[in-house]
């Protein structure tokens, strides 16, 4: 138990020094924004890319550990949805942005510190090929189901459209491209660049925190609080459980290697759920309350799945 303590308490410290600075004006809120944009744009990308240049392709792309993943949150993104229809009588468009923030993970800024944390490069080479397409198949499924409910909805071309270049302008699309081109390729970096890409990868997780800490002085709880309660259980219970049962009773993963993608989909909601959401005008107060209450809850539910899974 020592173990995980000694995990989880520097991760939600540096979180919660990001939320105080920010609330008690020590740093400006609109400098949060800026944060968050240098970590998606810049910082991890760069962490992605060294990552990638020197992985063990053999075992990092493993398909019995990356398919169970997002199949953890399919589940979540469908039951999410149907509750929120049938049980809040949500309208359509509602219950899927309802769904989305039950699905989508926050890969970036609370998965890659806590693996990095608990389980060192070696899951992180696992959560690398996990993340190189999560937001691009997360949003793509979000967007096409949104316009075949939605009555207002646009040519469900112009949403696939929209979604193709999503993909190809993700920078962490790219990051994880590049390094697998520069390994295939046998591309050895002189030792400036070396060094550059190690300052830079350093600088990721507490910038990450302190950018999330901050953030989260955006958000207020709303009166459908009970409904985002429900979708964070799916995002932080469900959806991890899914991932456990299809890897290790189904498909038998070794355990110490499935752990990598279980606590990885155990994370809270990521930013790009508000995004999703207010992009929709659709479910907005509750995709805030999800971000919101997820990341309050995920001490708890991490530390959980942490020791489940041992670390």
């Amino acid at each position: 138990m020592t173990a995980i303590f000694n995990v989880v308490v520097p991760i939600f410290g540096i979180l919660a020094v990001g939320y105080l600075a920010v609330r008690f004006r020590l740093y400006p809120a609109e400098g949060v924004r800026g944060l968050v944009a240098l970590v998606n744009n810049f910082l991890t990308p760069c962490l992605l890319f060294q990552s990638m240049l020197h992985a063990d392709f053999s075992t990092a792309f493993n398909w019995y550990v990356i398919l169970p993943f997002y199949a953890g949150g399919l589940f979540s993104f469908i039951v999410g949805t149907i509750v929120a229809i049938r049980f809040w009588k949500n309208r359509p468009g509602e219950g899927v942005s309802s769904g989305f923030a039950a699905m989508f993970t926050n890969t970036v800024l609370i998965g890659i510190p806590i693996l990095q944390r608990a389980y060192g490069d070696p899951a992180l080479q696992v959560a690398f090929t996990i993340i190189a397409f999560h937001a691009s198949i997360f949003i793509t499924i979000g967007m096409i189901t949104m316009e075949l409910v939605r009555r207002d909805g646009a040519p469900l071309h112009r949403a696939m459209g929209t979604a193709a270049i999503r993909i190809a302008s993700n920078p962490l699309l790219w990051g994880i491209v590049f390094g697998v081109a520069a390994t295939l390729l046998d591309i050895t970096l002189a030792e400036p660049i070396e060094a550059f890409f190690t300052f830079m990868s350093a600088a990721v997780i507490p910038v990450a925190l302190f950018g999330l800490g901050g953030a989260l002085n955006e958000y207020r709880l709303a009166d459908n609080w009970p409904q985002a309660l429900a979708m964070s259980l799916l995002k932080l219970i469900a959806q991890p459980a899914i991932a456990w049962v299809i890897m290790v009773p189904i498909l038998n993963v070794d355990p110490e290697h499935a752990r990598y993608a279980v606590v990885l989909a155990a994370t809270p909601a990521g930013i790009n759920v508000y995004v999703f959401a207010t992009s929709y005008n659709r479910g907005v107060n509750v995709a805030t309350n999800v971000i919101l209450i997820s990341t309050v809850l995920s001490v708890v539910t991490v530390t959980g799945w942490l020791f489940l899974m041992g670390i």
